[in-house]
């Protein structure tokens, strides 16, 4: 495919990218000009694009494997799966669009779906046992990586090297492809430790497109940078909030169809949670840490109670879950309100808490009912709702350990490892003990009421 030497760049329309949560929004009694200061650290024009970048991306890699996978299955809803998948990418397509105009909106529009389209040949071929047929499609994706490469790299004017992306590419396209075929082998905990890995990859590549785009327009986004540890800290947030909410909805998935691979995709979850339990057991210790996963833990729990009755057609048994999630709903808003010191209200969080429980049950309830349409319009809507949570905790944890979070400086020079995002990752998990500091201090100053067993 031959690209324009040439994309026209037009203002960035900031109504593509995804504003900033509500809860960030009121802290009580907290307002000072010092806080506002320290929340537009993670409300910047640049954070915005990193975020709406990361959680796109993210979810293209959770919906492009799970798609995969209702292929090779024959599963009635691959239909909806896949249009979810080409729906992600026509708002990706859009945020290019509104970057660097229709003209090359229409380029990465051609070039990003081919390779939608040459997965699908892969998993066809497979269900087919077709070899010849899984080697046209990798050499399909082949030329694609090269296109999507130079698309990039001319795009950013060099600021994203071909060969740098190319290499992230091989990365990305190599674990999507293996985590397929683990599945299909019934190697569940593989396919799953590759899932994670391919939405955690994906992160790091929005981080790079994000610098790349704002060290392009600087004046398009107030000279903000997209890389500072207060961003950092919220993509990370960001990356791992919206990925439980994927793992989350098809843990239910295929706990309602009884399928083989239940027990790993219930460990991916659990694993996402274990990220932020080990992050307050570094600062507080295992007793800190049992506390908070206790915590965090129990709704994942009461969601499985759900599934368990919904198959056993207990209708007690799921008035029984959704009283567990009630209460679970209030335990955590007033935890985080405590941890926080009032700069994620409880009430705010309730409410937000609610929507996320009710997009997960939704989803699933459309789910067993056969309605699919809906089913994957709530799971995209849950993914996308978990963006909320990210930023308000991001802002409270900025706010109250400023000196954690004083970077601002542009950065001096571009990631080198393309897809792969800095070359650097060393900040990480410093930035998660942060979490967990926030999140592990009302331990402290509070007590969690014990769940109901």
């Amino acid at each position: 495919m031959k690209l324009n030497k040439v994309l026209l760049a037009v203002p960035l329309s900031l109504a593509l990218l995804v504003p900033t949560a509500a809860l960030a929004d009121s802290h009580g009694g907290h307002s000072t000009a010092s806080e506002a200061s320290m929340e537009m650290a993670t409300a910047t024009p640049a954070a915005e694009l990193r975020i709406a970048l990361d959680t796109t991306l993210t979810e293209h890699a959770f919906l492009a494997i799970e798609a995969m996978r209702k292929g090779v299955d024959g599963a009635e809803d691959f239909d909806q799966a896949a249009g979810a998948l080409l729906a992600n990418a026509d708002d990706l397509s859009a945020a290019v669009g509104s970057v660097y105009g229709d003209e090359g909106a229409a380029q990465f529009d051609e070039v990003w779906k081919s390779h939608i389209g040459y997965f699908v040949d892969y998993v066809t071929a497979t269900a087919e046992d077709n070899q010849e047929g899984k080697d046209q499609a990798l050499a399909e994706l082949e030329k694609y990586k090269v296109e999507q490469s130079e698309f990039f790299d001319t795009a950013t004017g060099g600021l994203l090297p071909a060969a740098a992306v190319q290499e992230g590419l091989d990365m990305h396209v190599d674990q999507l492809i293996n985590a397929f075929d683990a599945y299909v082998a019934g190697d569940f905990e593989k396919a799953y430790s590759l899932e994670r890995e391919g939405i955690q990859h994906m992160s790091m590549f929005a981080e790079s497109l994000s610098i790349a785009i704002t060290t392009q327009f600087p004046d398009k986004f107030d000279n903000t940078s997209a890389d500072t540890p207060a961003i950092d800290l919220r993509a990370t947030l960001n990356q791992t909030f919206t990925e439980h909410a994927g793992l989350a909805v098809m843990a239910m998935q295929d706990g309602a169809d009884g399928a083989e691979s239940f027990d790993q995709a219930a460990g991916a979850l659990l694993a996402n949670a274990d990220d932020l339990s080990a992050a307050v057991g570094s600062v507080y210790g295992e007793e800190a840490g049992a506390q908070f996963e206790e915590t965090w833990k129990s709704h994942i729990g009461y969601f499985v109670d759900y599934v368990t009755a919904t198959g056993e057609g207990n209708k007690e048994g799921q008035e029984q879950a959704r009283a567990e999630l009630d209460q679970y709903i209030v335990d955590q808003a007033a935890f985080l309100d405590a941890a926080t010191e009032g700069r994620v209200p409880a009430d705010a969080l309730e409410e937000g808490l609610t929507a996320h429980v009710g997009q997960l049950l939704g989803a699933f309830d459309s789910y067993v009912a056969g309605d699919f349409d809906a089913a994957y319009s709530s799971i995209r809507e849950a993914y996308a709702h978990m963006q909320m949570p990210a930023a308000g905790l991001s802002a409270a944890i900025v706010d109250q350990f400023p000196d954690q979070f004083s970077a601002t400086e542009m950065p001096s020079e571009m990631p080198k490892t393309g897809m792969g995002g800095m070359a650097d990752q060393g900040s990480f998990p410093f930035l998660w003990v942060l979490a967990g500091l926030m999140l592990a201090a009302l331990t402290t100053v509070v007590a969690v009421r014990t769940r109901k067993q």
